[in-house]
């Protein structure tokens, strides 16, 4: 029996997407997918192609995304973290790297992916917040009524109101399995997990929950529009840059909790904080 010339490594990668045309390869535009494809490509002396678990937009963040690709077998899985960050620019990371079975990949073997918004909602705007943050401070925003209006997101739903044109997803079912807002401080965080995401449909789905917060919509009206599939509805998404992949799940996660579970810290500001 020949001896395997190649090995799957999965990857788990950390960017801050601000000068970032996205995840995904494109033919114009810094992407996350070429640049680490380029630092492979640097190691092993020809193109790679690597697969990662969601495609963020641009401007987006990741804390935790997944990727694997096929490397040879002579360079050890685990030595691909420190590889990589030593031809990587600064505002890509990667946290973690080990060997997986052949049939094991970042997409298709994810269970579920969850995405954190984070709402600065301070009057006196913050430079070290503004990357990670988007900053309404408009009029009040009231958690509970937000999350009065998430409750019925979850189970599998036809989110088509949530779907942006432009993607090749043929239908718009997503089995949403945890949907939560709930105040820091300063900042108001919108939570949700799900076996998938549509293209758009975090900054779309927060752009309206905004509205439920500040009491321009009933929680029952957000549901009614969702449910009816109202897409025409929902006009404004929110900035790509309070948006953030946290982490993906795996039936067994081929690497230690510590490398990609809650890796996005919170900030946490004093109490003399001026939030409403």
């Amino acid at each position: 029996m020949a001896t395997p010339t190649t090995q799957r490594v999965a990857l788990v990668i950390q960017y801050l997407g601000t000068a970032f045309h996205g995840w995904q390869r494109q033919a114009d535009g810094r992407t996350v997918q070429a640049e680490i494809e380029s630092a492979i490509a640097q190691v092993i002396g020809k193109s790679v192609t690597i697969h990662g678990a969601g495609r963020t937009d641009a401007g987006v963040h990741a804390s935790a995304q997944v990727a694997h690709f096929n490397a040879p077998v002579h360079i050890p899985g685990h030595r691909w973290t420190a590889i990589l960050n030593s031809r990587l620019p600064e505002d890509i990371l990667v946290r973690g790297s080990t060997s997986v079975p052949v049939d094991w990949h970042a997409r298709f073997s994810a269970l579920w992916r969850r995405y954190r918004y984070t709402l600065y909602t301070d009057p006196i705007p913050n430079l070290f917040v503004r990357p990670f943050s988007w900053h309404y401070y408009h009029a009040p925003i009231q958690p509970e009524l937000i999350q009065e209006a998430l409750n019925p997101l979850i189970g599998c739903h036809h989110l088509a109101a949530f779907h942006r044109a432009g993607s090749s997803r043929p239908h718009s079912w997503v089995d949403v399995q945890v949907a939560e807002c709930y105040r820091q401080g300063s900042f108001v965080h919108i939570e949700v997990q799900a076996s998938g995401f549509l293209y758009g449909m975090m900054r779309l789905l927060v752009g309206l929950l905004v509205e439920v917060g500040r009491g321009l919509r009933t929680p029952s009206e957000f549901t009614d529009l969702w449910f009816h599939q109202r897409r025409k509805d929902v006009r404004y998404a929110a900035p790509p840059w309070g948006l953030c992949l946290v982490r993906v799940g795996y039936p067994d996660f081929p690497l230690p909790s510590s490398v990609w579970f809650d890796t996005f810290p919170k900030f946490v500001f004093s109490p003399f904080s001026h939030s409403f």
